[in-house]
């Protein structure tokens, strides 16, 4: 009914339901989509910053030994502690964040496999008038 009358009328009604079905999957596609770069982005640059603080820590262990002038095992060793434990939080971070975006992009695949297959199905009951043989009905 909204296509009838409008200054769309030089759209015929096949081309404006497509463009307006495919709209609103766009939209919904749109929104499925949203914070997956975030978890992406997590899960590809914690490593680093666990690398990060596995340098920064032996590079403290180095620091020590120099000052010290030798190399003992209480010199290197709470450095190198909190080097592994950095590596531990980069790990532990990028682990669940790369699991999280592996399953969300799996859970859009199918939920927009299946909003596709309805938008199809909503642009057949359209063309097809069944629509408005069902709201004369009613």
């Amino acid at each position: 009914e909204h296509h009838e009358g409008a200054l769309l009328e030089q759209i015929d009604l096949n081309t404006w339901v497509s463009m307006s079905i495919q709209r609103a999957v766009d939209k919904v596609q749109s929104r499925l989509q949203d914070g997956l770069a975030f978890l992406a982005t997590v899960g590809s640059t914690a490593p680093f910053v666990g690398l990060f603080g596995t340098v920064w820590g032996i590079y403290h262990a180095l620091t020590a030994i120099g000052m010290s002038g030798q190399a003992s095992i209480d010199k290197v060793a709470g450095p190198v502690g909190e080097a592994l434990i950095m590596t531990a939080i980069g790990l532990a971070v990028a682990v669940p964040a790369v699991l999280g975006y592996n399953f969300l992009v799996r859970r859009n695949k199918s939920a927009m496999e299946e909003v596709r297959a309805f938008a199809a199905d909503l642009h057949s009951v359209v063309l097809s008038g069944n629509m408005t043989k069902v709201a004369k009905k009613a």
